[in-house]
């Protein structure tokens, strides 16, 4: 699903809100970026989490790994996990990768989800395919989608925003993402803000020439 880039980004409706329009649960950070849209753009395509990395990320990829460290199942590490990788690759259901591309705007929006038990101490995910993301409703699942999003703001700077939504399929299931989100709802505020600060220094420092600074909060991952 790609939508057309010469619409009028101020007024076109969000990929996201056709992919997951109900939700109860969400987190929303946002970044100012001094580029044109269209280099965070590309920077944010090119975005590979596993580079993504604070305290308290590092901590949840450890731990769950924990499980099936238990059960003598070593998770394999995947070389990258880039965002590109979700839209281009020609298996869209590869090996272990729960995430599934929900859409497209060029220059504008990219869009990603799953189905999970994420509550549960080893998570159960639900193969799903993208066509069929957004009428999901089997009770006992959780559905998740987030997005990057690229605004324009003034001539010379862009804003990023990337969202976590996440819609549940039955009271029950509700019930229990909604325990799990009080925990892990700073952690994801962390993780997507240590994303979006990678973009920026990706972007920012991408021609200048000398050392890159690191400021104070990346320094010590907040």
């Amino acid at each position: 699903m790609n939508a057309d880039p010469t619409t009028d980004t101020a007024t076109a409706p969000l990929l996201l809100d056709g992919a997951l329009p109900e939700f109860r649960f969400t987190r929303l950070e946002c970044v100012m970026i001094t580029a044109p849209p269209s280099a965070v753009y590309e920077a944010t395509r090119e975005l590979d989490l596993l580079t993504v990395h604070s305290p308290l990320f590092d901590m949840v990829m450890w731990a769950r790994g924990v499980p099936d460290r238990l059960r003598s199942r070593p998770l394999p590490a995947p070389p990258t996990m880039r965002v590109a990788d979700l839209f281009d690759a020609t298996d869209k259901h590869e090996q272990g990768q729960p995430w599934v591309a929900l859409g497209e705007t060029p220059r504008r929006e990219l869009v990603f989800g799953a189905v999970g038990k994420v509550w549960k101490p080893a998570i159960e995910w639900r193969r799903i395919e993208p066509e069929a993301f957004t009428a999901f409703d089997e009770p006992g699942w959780a559905k998740m989608a987030a997005a990057f999003t690229v605004h324009p703001y003034g001539t010379r700077r862009s804003l990023l925003v990337y969202e976590a939504r996440t819609a549940c399929t039955d009271p029950e299931s509700t019930a229990r993402f909604g325990r799990y989100w009080t925990l892990v709802s700073p952690g994801v505020g962390v993780v997507l803000r240590a994303a979006l600060r990678s973009v920026r220094s990706a972007v920012e420092h991408r021609d200048r020439p000398g050392p890159v600074r690191v400021d104070s909060s990346e320094r010590d991952g907040t």
